[in-house]
């Protein structure tokens, strides 16, 4: 078996591990922000006086509200502290880990209605509740912002992360969707078990969210064991520690965050209202609780088939338009929803068009691919910082939905015993209102945002990927992290078979010159081979490039061929995996030279010092000489 095919074994279990990372993780979030104020309207003040109830429902989701808008302030300081964390496991997998095992152990106490306080003392109760839930939201954010905030950790290519994202959606539509189809059965099976009663009771909900609890830390167990954080040339060249002046700078100053989470923003609103009021529509307004589970099944249906179809979608069409693909099947799910409640099958239409969109896929790739951007302007890149916002943002309108929820429940008297025969043409018309006119606005309002100020596009970043690189190889961003140790010699070997070329002859596919200290091969064959003894430092998830130090310390960047960073990974194959002691000879990397000419870009294999700074002086490169793969190339002298 050849290292490229372990490599890709490895790539299989990297991508698996974070995939059911998120089924239970969005699991989790679904009790939390959907299901948790059922809870609170259903079972939470069973045996209270139904007066005295909606006091409490009415204050509990009042106080869920203030707490997350409060709390918007600290997620990027969340983000920081991640940023900042330095441990042998990486930056994430310790809060990912701590977050959800902490926020389970929370989420319990609250589903235990903080073991029936409310019962006894309201007010006790309350400040109880206020001190557990900012608890529980603070160490669930941590883990929230952690595990997507890894996406650019685990590659550097935006089609790759795309993969990455959208496999965790996948995973995350199944946990958050299947609520909904085990939901009544489990709960009311467990109340059944406990007291005797067909209802949604409190016994039930309990162990419903300990089922949940559980999937969720085993899930955050695997995505910790089967994923490895990289650290490339890119990453390692940022400024490593962050202000909170710098945190709050990397987000209002960087456009192409901004844009984007408010686009995500309206989206989010309309999403989360209208899955906070699906179940009220069903028992409510249809007046069919039992055929709730319908919701979850179209759902997770459509999560099968949506997710996985977005990298292959996106290799086609550019993620603007998949946007607002799904927000126009949004937008006819809404009319669906409104104007053909009475068929079944138009209702089932809609619940499959409501759950077709791109929306969190596209905004958490455009996020992620705006952290290079956001280093390009100003030398910062926050990772966890960034990767932040979009979890805030459902924070928010998880808290707007779960106030809207607990009006409507109240409003439309549909709190405790309430049926779908109680509900008047005033109830159902306060209804339509909340959980449908306004969020077709919204769901209309995010394509116009998006379509209008978002840029940064998939094309854009591999650009800002090269220009990074540019500046790299310029040394403008590069880390000295040389002493005044005696000078060291290094001997550098042909990397390839082919013509040696100097690299001020060498210009890119835009006919600039190549910036940098090095040399060029015009290469013969398409085999790459190691230039020196040393270590493989990372690859390029494009596969283009990859850095290689020796073992005295030169690091130098072997680039394959020019603007084939375009080709995402095609017809490129590794034979090493990163962190791999390697010796000068040995075959690294095979591309395909025909592939490669045939799209129009250059096969030249560039050969540059990341460290341009700390050359003291080179030998002379003897330009149109021909060259084979090991002859010498160049001695250099570093400090």
């Amino acid at each position: 078996m050849t290292n490229g095919h372990k490599n890709s074994g490895k790539q299989i279990i990297s991508y698996a591990s974070f995939c059911l990372g998120n089924l239970g993780h969005a699991a989790f979030y679904g009790v939390m922000s959907a299901y948790f104020i059922i809870f609170i309207t259903s079972g939470m003040f069973s045996g209270l006086e139904q007066s005295v109830a909606d006091k409490l429902i009415g204050l509990i989701t009042g106080l869920m509200v203030v707490i997350r808008i409060v709390e918007l302030v600290i997620d990027p300081i969340l983000g920081n502290i991640v940023d900042n964390t330095k441990t042998r496991w990486g930056k994430f997998k310790p809060w990912i880990f701590l977050g959800t095992v902490v926020s389970a152990v929370l989420l319990l106490i609250l589903f235990t209605g903080i073991f029936g306080l409310a019962q006894s003392n309201w007010i006790l109760f309350a400040i109880l509740f206020v001190i557990i839930y900012i608890g529980f939201d603070i160490f669930y954010s941590l883990s929230d912002v952690s595990y997507w905030g890894m996406v650019p950790a685990l590659s550097e290519d935006s089609h790759e992360r795309g993969i990455y994202t959208s496999l965790g959606a996948f995973s995350g539509a199944i946990g958050w969707n299947g609520l909904a189809i085990i939901v009544v059965p489990l709960v009311t099976g467990v109340t059944y078990a406990v007291t005797g009663k067909h209802e949604e009771g409190a016994p039930g909900w309990l162990a419903f969210a300990a089922v949940i609890s559980a999937l969720a830390i085993v899930c955050a167990i695997i995505v910790c064991l089967g994923t490895k954080e990289k650290h490339n040339l890119i990453r390692n060249s940022a400024k490593q520690k962050t202000t909170l002046p710098q945190v709050f700078s990397a987000i209002f100053h960087n456009d192409q965050i901004l844009w984007p989470s408010l686009a995500y923003l309206v989206f989010s609103l309309a999403s989360t209202i209208t899955n906070g009021v699906l179940f009220y529509l069903y028992k409510f307004v249809i007046g069919k609780p039992g055929e709730f589970w319908v919701v979850g099944l179209a759902a997770t249906i459509v999560g099968f088939c949506v997710s996985p179809l977005f990298p292959v979608l996106n290799k086609y069409i550019p993620r603007k338009w998949l946007f607002v693909a799904g927000q126009a099947c949004m937008i006819c799910a809404y009319l669906l929803f409104i104007f053909c409640r009475d068929n079944v099958v138009l209702m089932d239409l809609g619940l499959v068009l409501f759950n077709i969109n791109f929306a969190q896929l596209v905004t958490v790739l455009t996020l992620t691919d705006a952290i290079e951007y956001g280093q390009l302007k100003s030398g910062q890149r926050n990772e966890a910082v960034v990767l932040a916002v979009r979890p805030m943002i459902d924070k928010f309108t998880g808290a707007v939905s779960n106030a809207l929820v607990g009006y409507v429940a109240i409003a439309a008297g549909m709190t405790g015993a309430a049926t779908a025969a109680d509900m008047t043409a005033h109830d159902i018309s306060t209804f339509n209102t909340m959980a449908l006119y306004i969020p077709l606005i919204l769901a209309v309002i995010s394509i116009i945002v998006f379509l209008s100020k978002v840029t940064l596009t998939e094309k854009k970043h591999a650009e800002v990927v090269e220009e990074l690189k540019t500046k790299l190889a310029e040394g403008e961003i590069e880390k000295d992290d040389s002493t005044k140790a005696r000078p060291r010699q290094q001997k550098i070997y042909a990397p390839a078979d082919g013509e040696l070329m100097q690299m001020s002859s060498v210009v890119d596919e835009d006919g600039k010159p190549f910036p940098g200290k090095g040399f060029a091969i015009k290469p013969s064959a398409g085999k790459i081979y190691a230039p020196f003894d040393g270590k493989i430092r990372f690859t390029f998830g494009t596969k283009h490039a990859f850095e290689i130090i020796s073992d005295n310390g030169l690091q130098v960047v072997v680039h394959v061929g020019l603007g084939t960073v375009n080709l995402r990974g095609e017809g490129f194959e590794t034979y090493y995996d990163d962190g791999q002691e390697v010796k000068k000879g040995n075959l690294l990397l095979e591309f395909d030279r025909d592939l490669t000419l045939k799209n129009g870009y250059k096969d030249m294999i560039v050969t540059f010092y990341t460290q341009p700074g700390r050359i003291k002086k080179a030998s002379p490169i003897k330009a149109g000489s021909t060259v084979k793969h090991g002859d010498e190339v160049v001695e250099v002298q570093f400090k």
